[in-house]
């Protein structure tokens, strides 16, 4: 018998080459955000008043560029809206069951699996979320649940135990989802839906269900489904003709205890759920956020979550659009799926749970040298979309931490640094036009508070009149709380890239 030559091993040197380019690859989007933040200084040093006046001039490009901005910021947010409160009024079962229409399939083919990753949550956060998907307005048969815990986690069992014992009749089929913590893999929900999304569809497949026609929602441990959830989703899954090729994504509103939480993670949920209903009214820019749903034969096909990242969600999108190129879409679910705020054992840990939070978001830089790494590999996707794709990913995670610190700050330093440049016309008049502008842009956090008063849920009763009034004061705050809560946890994220101190995954503590 013939036994096969094992393939050469390459040179320690070629070997370590290899290791230096793939490290400085992927240390490259830290280091451009550093260069680019600290650039309204360093450009006045090193090229003198022309530098100062470029950096003048660039700053009032960005005011300007902002103000314009926060007027669609504004505008989209209200479509989101509106878009959301008709289609919170409608019963998208009754419209399920009507004849379907033309090569439509029938909507109540597909059955609905939530899988739900949890560790250390207590067994009031899970009966809320099960709560919400056994009481969501579609035919308990075409239900299914499964949670992951650990191997080991023998609390996450007796809770998982006592939901089946009280919600199991309810649904179709009730999972608990042993995790064994394959070794190779990083601890946090994408290795863990790795898992979950492995053991259904052999599970399933077993029990003889149509993998297309199961239609898997990536459910966090705290979010509580709409209603109309589920009857919605197939409804319009049914009109897809490319429904083997999309995610759906509803709008995550951070409201289940906002009046619980502490002034500044109040601000930070208000405008994440605000961020994401823009990002809603933009349909080339949504990703896959948090919670969302596609099928089961779509997650099998794509090769499941990776089980060696934190970022599972966006990394998720990225491995679709590779998998399916032009075919892949994300579209928008117009209902909300409802989730917590952070909200930890005491206050000063709260503040903690909500910064790691917003870090553990921003590590999805660790996508843009993914990305770079599998542009060029995949030629039957059209340039010019996988282009924009990478641009949107890079510049908005480049923008989180650069625009703000620039809008702020942009037209002071380059006067600190220039005294020549402070003497000139521009100089002396540039931080007072910035200011006008700046103010301009600010002065939008009316409309945003406008909106979040339409959404919020109804104030403490026990609450005095001075609270519950002034309680709306706070978002004028948002510049202080998004620059310690957001810009800062994100500049981390970033630095920690470039000096290779990978992230850990940490639960968001719940209580």
């Amino acid at each position: 018998m013939s036994v096969a030559a094992a393939p050469p091993v390459a040179p320690a040197w070629e070997r370590a080459l290899r290791q230096f380019g793939a490290r400085s690859f992927e240390a490259a989007p830290g280091a451009f955000t550093w260069i680019m933040l600290f650039a309204p200084a360093w450009i006045p040093i090193v090229f003198k008043l022309p530098g100062a006046i470029f950096v003048a001039v660039v700053v009032l490009i960005f005011d300007a560029y902002w103000v314009l901005r926060a007027v669609s910021v504004v505008t989209g947010v209200y479509s989101t809206m509106l878009r959301m409160r008709r289609d919170m009024r409608k019963d998208w079962l009754a419209l399920c069951r009507q004849p379907a229409l033309g090569a439509g399939a029938d909507p109540l083919q597909f059955l609905h699996l939530c899988v739900v990753p949890t560790y250390t949550e207590p067994y009031h956060v899970l009966e809320r979320t099960v709560q919400a998907i056994v009481d969501a307005n579609y035919p308990d048969e075409l239900k299914l649940i499964g949670i992951i815990t650990r191997e080991t986690d023998k609390p996450g069992w007796e809770n998982v135990a006592r939901l089946k014992e009280k919600f199991g009749g309810r649904v179709r089929g009730f999972y608990h989802i042993k995790d064994p913590l394959e070794p190779g893999i990083v601890i946090g929900k994408s290795a863990a839906m790795n898992w979950g999304g492995r053991w259904m569809v052999r599970v399933l497949t077993e029990e003889g269900f149509d993998l297309n026609n199961v239609l898997i929602t990536d459910l966090d441990s705290d979010y509580r489904v709409h209603p109309q959830y589920f009857a919605w989703i197939s409804w319009h899954h049914a009109r897809q003709p490319l429904r083997d090729y999309m995610i759906w994504q509803p709008v995550p509103l951070f409201h289940n205890n906002i009046w619980q939480v502490p002034l500044a993670v109040r601000i930070m949920s208000a405008s994440t759920s605000q961020w994401q209903m823009f990002l809603h009214s933009r349909p080339h820019r949504l990703v896959a956020f948090s919670s969302y749903t596609c099928s089961l034969e779509f997650v099998h096909k794509v090769g499941y979550w990776d089980k060696d990242v934190i970022p599972e969600d966006s990394r998720f999108y990225w491995k679709a659009f590779f998998t399916f190129g032009k075919r892949f879409s994300v579209k928008s679910v117009w209902l909300p799926i409802y989730g917590d705020s952070p909200q930890a054992r005491d206050y000063a840990a709260t503040h903690v749970s909500q910064y790691n939070q917003i870090k553990r978001w921003a590590w999805g830089i660790t996508d843009v040298p993914y990305v770079l790494a599998r542009f060029f590999k995949h030629p039957e996707i059209p340039l010019v979309l996988r282009f924009r794709r990478f641009m949107n990913l890079f510049l908005n995670h480049l923008n989180w931490i650069f625009l703000p610190v620039l809008l702020i700050f942009g037209a002071s330093v380059p006067i600190w640094v220039s005294i020549d440049f402070s003497l000139t016309d521009l100089g002396q008049t540039l931080w007072s036009i910035s200011g006008l502008l700046l103010g301009v842009t600010l002065s939008t956090v009316v409309f945003f508070l406008y909106f979040e008063i339409r959404m919020l849920p109804p104030k403490p009763r026990e609450w005095p009149l001075w609270k519950k009034g002034g309680i709306y004061l706070e978002y004028f705050l948002y510049p202080i709380v998004g620059l310690v809560m957001s810009v800062l946890p994100a500049f981390e994220a970033h630095t920690r890239l470039l000096f290779g101190r990978y992230l850990e995954y940490r639960v968001t503590e719940k209580v």
